[in-house]
């Protein structure tokens, strides 16, 4: 701290989290950037006289309803009593299962506990209590006169929109389903405050001991933060167990600190990022999500950008593309790294479900390479415009299965597999290109990390030949299985049909890596055809690894509808996956 600033510096992910949503509350409450706050590389910043005449409670409040009031139960009612409204206004409408299970919801939400107790709290600060006081008294039915339904509905409406009700019934959701996934047991969330008003708990828990904290001199302190190290008395410290999946309760579990003496604590200022980690996080469909960059505080606030349309925003997209809307998020941000400038990305998950844990992804260096490689991307690009396909009967999503396979380390063969085991059942053309793309991936992530391994033992000129050479011994072999295919074909124009089997056979025999069953089929098939057999076999021999990549690469020239597809969008053929 200095006289006329106060620096938060970033930490962890949680403190990098904390500091997120630091800035986006500060943006969305129309702080000044450069004279109330700004960005330092390692650090935001505030202006002292700012900080302490700032209301922090209101600030907080306000941020926690634009971000997450669409996606609570206070924006289903609204939507729930719209649908209700268009519903009556048609001519001989039925009270329906439907209708009855709206009406059911809005009696249910509006009469739960939590939305009574936050009623309690601001009745003689609102207009109109008597709207849910009747609410409480004669619930909503079907049975109802058109007219009457309407009526009521419509106060209901009126009462929701009331800033102070929005907030308040906004809140009660933010806190029982989204910030109790990340802090627990204080202010609010403290069983004995349950009845109590969320503004007052917060800011007697957190906004005041802030202000104190950084108006106050510590010279005499003895007590040291364990996040930020700064000195604070001892009755401003907070044990950092209130966050989830920080600490065991320190008050019971002593025994992993010297001599019991427990110093896992946290001074006003960090205790008050910490309360901000939930808006630092994306929520995205079930789940949320933090790209925790590093390198400078720029890029961590560009890796978590939010879209600041609020309450306002459109509420049309799929339940399923929110689902995978943290892929998009992820993909994005690797992609748009620049060659040379490449770090790790630590991806961090945490379910809505409150049982489970924090679920981390680290992003290296050689992950990045492979996603950001010229050839990588071009055919992930292709998977990524049409990236469903049927699998038994469902829909799976090629493109994520691809990528995931590449952050978990694990090869595409088996992916491969099912899909070409698929194009026998009919869908040739399709399916059997997909596997040829992600095969192409496959093929270009082995030498890149080969490339990595070795580079401390070659120089690059010398590897960059042998990458070629070997990418340009894959493509023959795709090449020797399409001849052999079209030697097939002057025998028997039926071709696909008569191999329908002989794949099959050899993607049983590449799947558990049995070579001796492969190379017995292929030489079946070479000698049916009275052809010599390419020298390019003896490449796999005794390699298990090399016998997937180079057998996998004739199987799909053997099928033909890959290299076809590929000769008439790429003029380079398959070289065109050499650099």
């Amino acid at each position: 701290m200095s006289e006329d600033r106060i620096r938060l510096l970033m930490g962890d992910f949680t403190k990098n989290a904390g500091l997120v949503g630091l800035h986006y509350m500060l943006e969305v409450n129309g702080a000044v950037k450069n004279t109330d706050y700004g960005i330092e590389e390692q650090a935001v910043w505030l202006n002292r006289e700012y900080a302490l005449q700032t209301d922090w409670t209101d600030l907080y409040f306000k941020a926690f309803v634009r971000y997450f009031a669409p996606s609570t139960t206070w924006q289903r009612l609204l939507d729930v009593i719209e649908d209700m409204q268009a519903v009556l206004k048609q001519e001989n409408w039925q009270a329906d299962k439907k209708v009855k299970e709206k009406l059911k919801f809005i009696n249910d939400k509006l009469l739960s506990n939590s939305y009574k107790s936050g009623f309690e709290n601001i009745r003689n600060r609102i207009e109109n209590p008597e709207i849910y006081e009747k609410l409480n008294q004669n619930k909503l039915s079907e049975k109802m006169e058109t007219a009457e339904l309407s009526s009521r509905l419509e106060e209901l409406k009126t009462f929701l929109i009331q800033p102070l009700c929005r907030e308040t019934f906004v809140m009660k959701g933010v806190i029982y389903n989204y910030i109790n996934r990340f802090w627990d047991g204080k202010c609010f969330l403290l069983r004995a405050n349950a009845k109590k008003d969320v503004r007052e708990v917060y800011e007697a828990d957190f906004s005041v001991p802030l202000k104190k904290f950084w108006s106050s001199s510590h010279e005499k302190a003895k007590e040291l933060c364990v996040d930020c190290g700064e000195a604070m008395d001892a009755k401003e410290k907070t044990s950092i167990a209130f966050m989830k999946d920080a600490a065991d309760d320190l008050n019971r579990k002593r025994s992993a600190f010297w001599n019991g003496n427990v110093d896992a604590f946290l001074c006003p200022a960090c205790t008050f990022l910490y309360s901000l980690v939930p808006l630092g996080f994306q929520l995205l469909g079930n789940r949320f999500l933090f790209i925790n960059r590093n390198d400078s505080m720029e890029s961590l606030l560009i890796s978590n950008a939010k879209e600041h349309k609020g309450i306002e925003r459109e509420r049309k997209e799929a339940e399923g593309e929110k689902v995978s809307a943290w892929f998009a998020r992820m993909m994005n941000v690797i992609l748009e790294g620049k060659e040379g400038s490449v770090h790790n990305i630590q991806v961090i998950l945490k379910s809505m479900d409150a049982q489970e844990h924090y679920l981390f992804q680290v992003i290296n260096r050689e992950i990045m390479m492979i996603l950001q490689d010229a050839e990588v991307k071009k055919r992930l690009e292709k998977l990524s415009e049409h990236p469903f396909c049927q699998l038994n009967g469902e829909p799976f999503n090629v493109y994520e299965r691809t990528v995931l396979n590449i952050l978990q380390y694990r090869s595409q063969y088996s992916l491969e597999n099912r899909l070409l085991k698929q194009s026998l059942k009919g869908d040739s053309a399709w399916t059997g290109y997909l596997a040829g793309l992600i095969h192409d991936i496959q093929l270009r992530s082995m030498l890149i990390r080969k490339r990595e391994t070795e580079k401390e033992k070659k120089a690059q000129n010398n590897l960059g030949g042998e990458k070629a050479m070997a990418v340009g011994s894959y493509a023959a072999m795709t090449r020797n299985g399409y001849l052999l295919r079209k030697e097939m074909e002057k025998k028997n124009p039926n071709v696909e049909e008569a191999l329908r089997g002989t794949v099959y056979q050899l993607l049983n025999a590449l799947s558990v890596k049995n070579e001796s069953r492969f190379m017995d089929i292929v030489l079946r098939l070479y000698c049916s055809c009275q052809m010599e057999i390419p020298a390019g076999f003896t490449r796999m021999l005794g390699d298990r690894d090399q016998l997937q990549a180079y057998g996998y690469a004739f199987v799909f020239g053997l099928k033909g509808s890959y290299f076809e597809k590929e000769k008439k969008e790429d003029t380079e053929s398959k070289e065109g996956i050499q650099e």
